[in-house]
């Protein structure tokens, strides 16, 4: 029943032209407006804000944060256009006032009406909390009359060798990634936009994650997936713009306006067979990753960030760091120098009722200009040789375009879409 609310029964509630009018300005005060959503932007905030406002969306480059709650939703039969652009108007206000620590509405409710916020944030701070969203293919087949507005890179991802994708945690129309330092402000920030979709749009899948596995920034060190190696030693870092420019950011030959300064994201959920991964050798896990566990070093090399030696040979004459190594076919060097931004969170979800062992594993998220050139050609290398393949698989996938960032408080996210 609670989905079935109409959409004039959701404005009444929520009010989304109410946020998105003085509730929004006085977000934007509170959160400061940013470029990027790097900490440098961030510095003339107060301790725990990250800005909310700029020409791109926080949560992609801004240093990333320990928790993660992620949410893919379906847009609900019956719903238009106009309905459609109400609703990321309320919840492009109600996320600049939880970026800002604030709840998503000023008044209080009637005692005998629900409380505009759910009120489990109350007393926390903002936590560092980033909300990003992005948009999937299928939102452009008929519905809405945005078909002619598709960029040519947000096309799905090819089914992949060794792919065991659940379908039910895989695509959807729109998604929205809440991260934080605190787990409780990033469940809260995207339990109070499905709340606020009610009626016009459906959860179709959710993921939580803790512990990041990479570093967006140089001031971070490298963390470890829970195979116990570093991760993401060599992603793209904030400081990097030249590499940002070239790899991550829409530049202005993208072919629909709308996307330019913007950004695609690939999610995939990868189980890891952490029973069968935790009876191998280290020699063994070594080679499979191309690391030493302990220092992160590249075989072959004395640090975790000395060059990656490809060519070298041992003295046996073979080389070093194996062909099927997961370092040698991830590497730039042999994807024709294409790199992605990956902000990964490790997660878990009990136990698999199908094997009785851990459901637990990277929850991989990776931005990149265009997923053609970028995740999809890696991954397919990857899937067909690497050596990881014995201890992991792919349970789900998705596809989002990441509009640029909401400027000020009278612009609304993916507002160029719906632009005449």
């Amino acid at each position: 029943m609670v989905e079935r609310f109409t959409v004039s029964r959701r404005r009444a509630l929520f009010g989304a032209a109410g946020l998105a009018g003085a509730g929004v300005a006085g977000a934007a005060a509170v959160a400061g407006c940013s470029d990027d959503g790097s900490s440098a932007a961030a510095s003339s905030s107060p301790p725990g804000l990250v800005p909310f406002h700029g020409a791109r969306q926080a949560g992609i480059i801004t240093d990333a944060q320990d928790r993660l709650a992620f949410a893919a939703f379906d847009v609900s039969p019956g719903v238009d256009r106009a309905a459609l652009r109400d609703l990321l108007v309320g919840w492009t206000a109600a996320a600049a006032r939880m970026a800002a620590g604030q709840a998503v509405a000023d008044d209080e409710a009637a005692p005998q009406s629900p409380p505009r916020d759910t009120g489990e944030a109350i007393g926390l701070t903002a936590g560092n909390l980033t909300i990003t969203f992005g948009v999937g293919p299928s939102l452009f087949d008929d519905r809405f009359g945005l078909a002619a507005r598709r960029p040519a890179a947000l096309t799905e991802i090819p089914a992949m060798p060794r792919d065991n994708l659940d379908p039910q945690r895989s695509h959807g129309d729109l998604c929205i990634q809440a991260c934080a330092d605190d787990p409780q402000v990033a469940f809260h920030a995207v339990r109070n936009l499905r709340r606020l979709a009610q009626g016009t749009a459906v959860l179709r899948w959710f993921q939580l994650g803790f512990g990041r596995t990479s570093t967006t920034s140089d001031s971070q060190d490298t963390p470890r997936n829970l195979m116990g190696f570093k991760d993401g030693t060599n992603n793209i870092k904030r400081e990097d713009t030249a590499s940002l420019d070239r790899f991550v950011w829409v530049g202005e030959g993208g072919d629909q306006s709308w996307m330019r300064g913007g950004t695609y994201a690939v999610t995939r959920r990868i189980r890891m067979l952490l029973e069968a991964w935790d009876r191998d050798y280290l020699l063994d896990q070594e080679n499979v990753f191309g690391r030493t566990k302990v220092s992160g070093a590249p075989l072959g090399a004395a640090e975790e960030f000395d060059t990656v030696p490809l060519t070298a040979r041992g003295k046996d004459g073979e080389l070093v760091i194996g062909e099927d190594a997961h370092i040698r076919l991830a590497a730039p060097a042999t994807n024709n120098g294409v790199t992605l931004l990956r902000r990964g969170y490790s997660y878990t979800d009990g136990v698999s009722q199908e094997t009785g062992q851990l459901d637990a594993g990277l929850f991989f998220i990776a931005f990149q200009r265009d997923p053609r050139t970028g995740f999809i050609p890696v991954q397919r290398r990857l899937a067909l040789s690497d050596a990881l393949n014995e201890y992991i698989q792919h349970t789900s996938s998705a596809v989002f375009a990441i509009p640029p960032g909401v400027r000020d408080g009278r612009d609304f996210w993916a507002s160029g879409l719906f632009a005449t």
